[in-house]
């Protein structure tokens, strides 16, 4: 049973594990959780998003969907300048009117699977890490096909803090999940109620597609979700996973801190 995570410190990237006084890297050295800069708890492949895969979630949207019954999942990809680590700034663009956070189980896939039916679907997930993936409602034309612009931002997508086994997780299927904006809880749900479980999203993935080691499926989000705004600390948790915590900033905060230096190649 593991919680593992990556982290930047001192020009370098290291594995970390839990520690009482923070977290330890691999060394042995022991820092606290502000000292380094998280990474997405693994290295990322394929990442793959779940829509209206929550039923309370579809209820909360129905007066703005469609279609109310869908013939198989709806998925869209994930760039890879849309993962961000925990402790992380994702920026609220002065155009936009409604941002909002979704809570979510993120499955990693551990081996290689092609073709796999959903009883033998379970023995290729490596294990299980917190997702909030955010979205950018302004520019939604149709649910069932999300617009780049409203699920594909650079850094909208944070994964973390650990990535736990799954031997450390009895049921995935019986999680409990709340958000909370500003210490104030404004969602809550369990995994219990998707639409799709996990058996069923991977049987149906690799169908077309192979999954490959380090892909990472979100399996969406229930109802609750509500706008934020520059300044906000969103923290989403689920239970014996992680409390992923993430603050939104403007324009500007963004475009000084470090995180966004970094990925433009600007030196520290």
């Amino acid at each position: 049973m593991t919680r593992t995570t990556r982290v930047a410190y001192a020009g370098a990237i290291h594995t970390a594990f839990p520690h009482d006084d923070g977290i330890r890297l691999a060394d042995g050295r022991v820092l606290a959780e502000s000292a380094v800069t998280w990474l997405p708890p693994f290295e990322a492949g394929t990442a793959l998003a779940l829509g209206l895969n929550y039923a309370d979630h579809v209820k909360e949207l129905a007066r703005e969907l469609t279609i109310t019954a869908k013939d198989e999942p709806l998925v869209f990809l994930k760039g890879p300048g849309t993962l961000l680590g925990h402790r992380g700034y994702t920026r609220r663009p002065a155009d936009v009117t409604f941002m909002h956070y979704e809570c979510e189980l993120a499955v990693v896939i551990g081996s290689v699977a092609r073709k796999v039916k959903a009883a033998n679907a379970m023995q290729h997930v490596a294990g299980y890490t917190v997702c909030n993936d955010y979205a950018f409602r302004d520019y939604l034309e149709n649910w069932y096909r999300p617009n780049m612009r409203v699920k594909n931002r650079d850094g909208a997508t944070v994964l973390g803090p650990w990535l736990v086994s799954a031997d450390e997780v009895a049921d995935p299927h019986a999680l409990e999940r709340a958000s909370y904006v500003n210490g104030t809880r404004r969602q809550f749900g369990s995994t219990a109620n998707m639409v799709n479980d996990i058996p069923a999203l991977i049987e149906y993935l690799s169908d077309f597609m192979t999954l490959q080691p380090g892909d990472v499926i979100l399996t969406g989000t229930p109802d609750g979700v509500v706008n934020v705004q520059a300044g906000d600390e969103v923290v989403c948790e689920v239970t014996g996973i992680g409390r992923l915590l993430n603050t939104i900033v403007d324009d500007s905060a963004f475009l000084s801190t470090q995180q966004f230096q970094s990925a433009i190649g600007v030196p520290a």
